[in-house]
């Protein structure tokens, strides 16, 4: 009954904003709201949803100070030597811009967080792709298949140290033999940048720049589409605002401070250094707030989602009903079975529930057919392009609220890329040894 209810709710809720019948944050809400009455979970409703709201909370925060952090530093111009330098590099072509882009975020994500990624990237790129023409929903889509693949499968990234950490591995083991289907994730997102670069080439065309075109990079029409007006920059602070936003990423990456405090430290110097005038910091929190607003209430909706699902046990429902329906028969090619469901699994189930939750279930079960808790760790992380689709995910909330597109047209737009990529990944997993059947 659970299992069903609870696979019910989830396609509900995904048909309702794919359809645009409720918007994300109110099917977040209402949606596993009537499930639950419907289980007959009133009793304990309102304690579920509060401890729900309890898990985001730290998220809540961070994406808050986080957008306002970057927002002030793109308004203060930190980042237009970049577009500058790359409008030169690139000579105008929609083509260079995306693979270009991949390589960029592909490389910020190395350090394993996804919205620290989406940040830096959106940030630096979503000028350029507005003043070239390019289409917004390219950009999310290489950036969040940078996240899903590099943090997916890195020992320090988020996924990959859940599964190491629930099934109790050594790192090095887990990482080696996965090596070679994380190259191949990473030609996978270059060959998909190459082909949406490549349309927009065709229906672009490739711009000619001058070079003063070049410096004063934005475009009367879509000037409006940009927060950074000529009296808000300060170039004479640049460096300044560089060392900075660096020094935040190491203390980030280094974990001296907790993420949320540190934004909350970082955008409040930013602030100081770059608008000390009283009436300028409001200017630049109004101008801001809509969009922080807008991210951190759909990272509590989320909350409500989470609290529910976890809260009523349809979550440990549905993993134990996937255990029991797999046969016998297909015990040898259990990690194929796990990195297949992973890809189902890991998007209606945050990846805290799944990797704590449901994958030691399945570690024990492929131990009865001889396979080794490794693969399945491994397997594991094969279906983390379409995780990322997800809404209880908090960094593609945040990349959609930086993007100003809606969530369900950002999932149509993107999902056949995720699943392509997720697909590319078992199969260069499969012919590796990254997983094996037998």
């Amino acid at each position: 009954m659970l299992t069903f209810l609870g696979l019910s709710m989830v396609i509900v809720f995904t048909i309702l904003i794919m359809t645009k019948k409720l918007s994300p944050i109110t099917a977040l809400v209402l949606v596993p709201i009537v499930f639950a009455l419907m289980g007959g979970f009133y009793k304990n409703l309102g304690t579920m949803m509060l401890d729900g709201l309890k898990v985001v909370a730290p998220s809540a925060a961070l994406l808050l100070f986080a957008i306002l952090f970057f927002g002030v530093l793109i308004d203060a111009g930190l980042f237009d030597p970049l577009i500058q330098k790359m409008l030169k590099v690139v000579e105008g072509d929609p083509l260079k811009i995306v693979v270009g882009t991949a390589l960029i975020s592909m490389l910020v994500a190395l350090d394993g967080d996804g919205t620290t990624t989406h940040m830096i990237t959106i940030s630096a790129m979503l000028p350029l792709f507005l003043r070239i023409g390019i289409n917004p929903l390219i950009l999310g889509t290489i950036s969040m298949l940078s996240v899903s693949v590099m943090s997916g499968m890195t020992p320090w990234g988020g996924p990959a140290t859940r599964a190491i950490a629930s099934l109790g591995l050594d790192a090095n083991e887990f990482f080696i033999p996965i090596l070679p289907t994380l190259f191949g994730g990473m030609l996978c997102i270059l060959g998909i940048a190459f082909i949406l670069g490549r349309k927009e080439r065709k229906r672009l065309g490739v711009l000619v720049l001058k070079e003063k075109e070049i410096k004063s990079w934005g475009m009367p029409e879509l000037a409006l589409s940009v927060e950074s007006a000529d009296h808000l920059k300060r170039p004479q602070f640049i460096w300044l605002n560089l060392i900075l936003t660096i020094s935040v990423m190491v203390v980030l990456v280094l974990a001296l401070l907790p993420a949320p405090i540190l934004f909350m430290i970082g955008f409040m110097i930013a602030l100081l250094i770059n608008y000390p005038n009283l009436d300028l910091q409001k200017d630049r929190l109004d101008a801001h707030a809509s969009n922080a607003l807008t991210v951190v209430t759909l990272v509590f909706a989320a909350g409500i989602f989470t609290g529910i699902f976890s809260g009523t046990k349809m979550v440990d429902a549905i993993a134990m009903s996937l255990v029991n329906i797999i046969p016998e028969s297909v015990g040898s090619f259990f990690p194929l079975v796990v990195a297949i469901t992973s890809l189902p699994f890991t998007f209606v189930l945050s990846n805290d529930a799944y990797y704590f939750g449901v994958l030691p279930i399945l570690a024990e079960a492929a131990s009865a057919y001889g396979v080794s808790p490794l693969e399945i760790a491994r397997a594991s992380v094969l279906g983390q392009p379409v995780h990322f689709l997800s809404p209880l995910v908090a960094s593609t909330l945040l990349l959609v609220g930086m993007l100003k597109v809606d969530l369900g047209d950002f999932q149509r737009y993107v999902f056949k890329w995720a699943f392509v990529c997720s697909g590319v990944l078992i199969i260069v997993a499969l012919l590796t040894g990254g997983i094996t059947i037998f």
